[in-house]
C-alpha cells in the first residue's frame, strides 16, 4: 500500500450524462488522465469502456493493462454493471457467477477493488418483502466478498440516493451484518451530501445527517474507498446526485477530511468523480488541483494541465 494516497479519475465521467451520445474512448480517457497529472484511472465497466465479458479467459487483458500502465497510470478500482443480476432479487449463486468474472478481471489487471451497488431503485415494500430482500442482499454480498478475497480484491458498496437502501441506518446495518473485513463502503461525498444531509429520495420522513463529516464519522469503521465530488443537493434526471467540481458546491471538505483522516490518509487511492458533468475534462483538471492542495496525497509526478 502507498504511504500516501494517489489520485484517480473515474472514466464514467466521459461516458455518462452529457457524454452518452458520443462517449470518449477509454484510450482517450487515459490520455487525458496522464496529461492532466492524475496517477490513475478508475475503470467504468459499461461499454464502450472495458466490460469483463469482452476479456473472457484473459483475452486482451495484458494489452489493456499495458495501455494504462504505459501512460504511467495505475488502476484504483473497477466499476462494472450488474444490472442484470440485482443482488437482492437473484440467487446468491447467480450473483456470484457474475462476481467471479469481474473479480478475475480485477485480478488480471492488478486492481484491488470491485465496486457494487444494490441496482434496485428506492421503492415501497411491505415489511416482509423488505426483510426478504435485505437478507438476500446480505447473503449475496457476503458470498461475493469471500469470492473476491480469493483474488485479493475488496468488495466496496457505493450507496446513492438513486438506489435502494439509501438511509444512514440502513447503510450502517447492512455493513455490520455482512460482517466481512473484505467488504466495505465506498464513501462518495456527493451522494453523502445529497442523500444523507438533504435526504434525497429517502421517502418521508427523511433520516437526515447534520453534515457530511458526521455521516463519515458514523460509517468510518466500514469505509474502504473514497469518491470525491462536491454537491449542491440537486438530482440528475431526478435519479441520483449531481456531482459538481470540488469547491463549487455545499460540501464542507475541511471537517469531512478531518473525519475521514483515520481511514482516508491510509488508502492507496482517492478517486475524483465528475459523473454527469459537462466539460468534465476541464472540471476534472481543476478538481485535481484542489485535491493536491489538501494533502496527504502524493505530489504530482506530471505537470497538471491548466
Amino acid at each position: 500500500m502507498s504511504t500516501s494516497p494517489q489520485v484517480s479519475i473515474g472514466s464514467w465521467a466521459f461516458a455518462f450524462g452529457p457524454y452518452e451520445p458520443a462517449p470518449w474512448s477509454f484510450e482517450r480517457v487515459c490520455d487525458f488522465a496522464a496529461a492532466a497529472g492524475y496517477d490513475g484511472v478508475e475503470i467504468n465497466g459499461f461499454r464502450p469502456h472495458p466490460h469483463y465479458d469482452d476479456f473472457a479467459g484473459g483475452k486482451g487483458t495484458e494489452e489493456l493493462k499495458a495501455e494504462i500502465t504505459g501512460r504511467g497510470l495505475g488502476i484504483s478500482a473497477y466499476a462494472p454493471s450488474f444490472h442484470h443480476v440485482p443482488p437482492a432479487r437473484v440467487t446468491t449463486a447467480a450473483y456470484g457467477a457474475e462476481i467471479d468474472k469481474a473479480r478475475k478481471f480485477c485480478e488480471a489487471l492488478g486492481t484491488g477493488r470491485l465496486r457494487v451497488d444494490t441496482v434496485m431503485p428506492p421503492q415501497e415494500m411491505s415489511p416482509e418483502e423488505y426483510e426478504d430482500c435485505f437478507a438476500q442482499l446480505r447473503a449475496s454480498w457476503a458470498d461475493a466478498s469471500a469470492r473476491c478475497a480469493r483474488s485479493g480484491v475488496a468488495l466496496v458498496w457505493e450507496f446513492e440516493p438513486g438506489f435502494w437502501l439509501n438511509r444512514p441506518s440502513e447503510i450502517e446495518r447492512l455493513a455490520k451484518e455482512v460482517g466481512d473485513d473484505n467488504f466495505g463502503i465506498l464513501f462518495d461525498s456527493s451522494h453523502a451530501y445529497t442523500g444523507g444531509v438533504r435526504g434525497a429520495r429517502q421517502g418521508s420522513p427523511p433520516e437526515l445527517m447534520p453534515s457530511v463529516a458526521a455521516y463519515a464519522t458514523r460509517l468510518l469503521p466500514f469505509i474502504r474507498h473514497l469518491h470525491l465530488a462536491d454537491a449542491d443537493g440537486r438530482l440528475h434526471d431526478e435519479d441520483t446526485s449531481v456531482h459538481t467540481p470540488l469547491g463549487q458546491g455545499q460540501v464542507d471538505f475541511a471537517p469531512l477530511l478531518a473525519a475521514l483522516s483515520p481511514i482516508a490518509d491510509r488508502l492507496d487511492w482517492w478517486c475524483v468523480d465528475m459523473c454527469y458533468c459537462d466539460r468534465a475534462d476541464e472540471k476534472a483538471a481543476r478538481s485535481l488541483d484542489v485535491v493536491r492542495s489538501w494533502g496527504p496525497v502524493r505530489s504530482p509526478s506530471k505537470a497538471v494541465a491548466k
